[in-house]
């Protein structure tokens, strides 16, 4: 039976909340949900499926997880404060990004290598997105190639699960940014953008926080690198520039895959600095093979940084401290987040991501000030169990709960939910528990 409600016909964006309903009805039909969604449970099913490897590079975190647990901290600290007898049958989740109208103030954040969580890689990934008409973001650490992964991403948009108004009842193709590991190489990095932008990335996202992982205990202690034993580097492997530095170096990729994947994360990932100077001739190389198309960067942690963006005419910054993967006792990216919409705010498009569990934190970054929300670790989990069927479920179940939310807390559109629709207490207020480090 399909779930319906009487508002259905009055919501312009998707019904999500009938997900819930969908599910509840799942054991008249001889059915169960696909699995539970709960974080911490979803995390423990995600590390019964994955190899070691696959495990430890997605759940290890900088040092002591000292920032991931910040990270959490921080969310703990802020409370919603619910409104009632507001009249939200009619509410509507849907946001812009970059000139899109989306479905939900949510997407997919960039993670790189997702071959060691299952065996397609992005490909199920983006086709989900598309398929919800979120945007999708490709890290330059992929492990497909962006032209394949493109694809999929409009192959996706044509199931359309995201309702009348997604870009897949329109016919569009789905929206989707390329992030940039700058290469210390003009000309591959000039290929890598030439490349997503003939694929139909249409914004392009600079990493700034990792040009060389942080000390990952887990991933030390375990030779635990995908691309020195052969595996994920396909984007890189598929882009002309790089096969020409393969032959100059005499490398086969084919009888020598870990020296391909050595030569090729070691120009991504590769311990030297970028200045910005350098960042803006990539927002120049970028506008001028896109046309224009926005430039942001992500990894901004400082007001002083946020200032330097916007006066050198980057279009968006994201918030991050790579969810806690990079600098160990660093501030929370939420924290973060207060002080730079209070500075710059009203002056650059400013999107979050690090930290991200439930749509309660979703809510609360919005409340903060951003505009936008990436999600990263929880569909990662959702891959590793069931690939493309995992990614819809826990991304719908994150859309439902978001859905939900704003109906019984009172909050009939994204842009109601600010400053006031919060509370939060004192630093000294701590996380109760923390049982992952994740």
């Amino acid at each position: 039976m399909d779930p319906v409600n009487p508002n259905q016909k009055a919501r312009t964006t998707p019904q999500y909340a009938l997900y819930q309903r969908e599910n509840f009805w799942k054991s008249n039909d001889g059915e169960v949900p696909v699995f539970n969604t709960e974080p911490g449970k979803l995390e423990e099913l995600a590390k019964e499926k994955l190899s070691q490897g696959g495990w430890l590079y997605a759940s290890s975190n900088a040092g002591q997880s000292h920032t991931h647990t910040t990270n959490r901290e921080a969310f703990y600290r802020h409370r919603i404060i619910p409104r009632m007898l507001v009249d939200t049958n009619e509410r509507d989740t849907a946001t812009e990004i970059f000139g899109h109208k989306v479905p939900a103030p949510l997407g997919f954040a960039p993670v790189g290598i997702n071959k060691i969580y299952h065996p397609q890689g992005e490909l199920p990934v983006a086709s989900a997105a598309g398929a919800l008409g979120l945007p999708y973001c490709l890290s330059t650490a992929g492990s497909q190639s962006i032209e394949d992964v493109g694809k999929a991403n409009d192959e996706g948009v044509k199931k359309g699960k995201g309702g009348s108004e997604t870009a897949a009842s329109r016919g569009e193709k789905g929206v989707r940014f390329f992030q940039l590991y700058m290469p210390h190489d003009d000309e591959l990095t000039r290929s890598l953008l030439q490349r997503a932008v003939d694929s139909g990335f249409t914004a392009c996202i600079l990493t700034l926080d990792t040009w060389q992982l942080g000390w990952r205990h887990d991933d030390v202690a375990n030779s635990n690198y995908a691309f020195y034993h052969g595996i994920g580097a396909d984007l890189g492997l598929t882009d002309p520039v790089f096969q020409q530095r393969l032959k100059e170096k005499g490398i086969d990729p084919k009888t020598q895959p870990n020296e391909a994947g050595a030569l090729w994360i070691d120009n991504v990932w590769h311990g030297r600095a970028h200045t910005w100077e350098k960042a803006a001739w990539a927002m120049k190389l970028w506008k001028e093979l896109s046309g224009d198309k926005p430039f942001c960067l992500k990894g901004i942690q400082s007001v002083d940084d946020a200032k330097k963006a916007v006066e050198m005419g980057f279009d968006g910054i994201v918030v991050s401290n790579h969810a806690g993967r990079q600098v160990d006792g660093a501030v929370a990216s939420l924290d973060a987040l207060e002080k730079i919409v209070d500075a710059v705010g009203d002056r650059i498009y400013i999107m979050y991501d690090s930290g991200i569990r439930s749509a309660s934190d979703i809510f609360k970054a919005l409340a903060l000030g951003a505009k936008f929300v990436f999600v990263g670790r929880l569909w990662i989990w959702g891959l590793s169990i069931m690939g493309e069927t995992g990614v819809d479920h826990v991304m719908r179940g994150l859309l439902a709960d978001l859905d939900i939310l704003m109906n019984i807390g009172g909050y009939k559109n994204v842009g109601e939910i600010t400053r006031e629709a919060i509370e939060s207490g004192p630093k000294s207020y701590g996380l109760m528990h923390v049982t992952s480090k994740l």
